[in-house]
């Protein structure tokens, strides 16, 4: 029986060498975002989820405080299958939970319209974040 993927909230200290390993995996070694910016300030306030099957990271993204999501990374052999939309379920789910009213993020270009899907809302006009075309998408919760 194939093993499933889970997408958990874990403990950032914890997990720290799995999420950074998808991040530089796909930010830093695909994207050539320069790895000294890939972590930052914000990683220890905020919570985290990890995609997972059979012990092995393959996905991750993180919440703060405010309600901005960011860091949405799955490793390009998971893409497609699910495991995106899933990550952000689970960073929403936990949003909500907490009482926040509103989701926002800085999404890639290319990628906005996997989070129109989810019913985010472009706002504003392209940016460049990291060398990357971005514009910032909400969502009210």
């Amino acid at each position: 029986m194939a093993e499933a993927i889970e997408v958990l909230e874990v403990d950032f200290a914890e997990r720290l060498d799995a999420i950074r390993s998808v991040r530089f995996a796909v930010f830093v070694e695909e994207q050539g975002v320069p790895a000294e910016i890939e972590m930052d300030e914000w990683d220890a306030c905020s919570r985290h989820v990890l995609a997972s099957k059979a012990g092995t990271a393959l996905g991750t993204g993180r919440l703060l405080p405010d309600g901005h999501i960011g860091r949405l990374a799955v490793l390009p052999s998971y893409r497609g299958q699910g495991v995106g939309i899933r990550i952000m379920e689970e960073l929403m789910r936990l949003g909500r939970e907490a009482g926040l009213r509103s989701f926002v993020l800085s999404a890639q270009v290319h990628a906005a319209p996997f989070y129109e899907g989810l019913g985010f809302v472009r706002r504003g006009p392209v940016f460049e974040e990291a060398g990357i075309p971005h514009v910032e998408m909400t969502l009210e919760a």
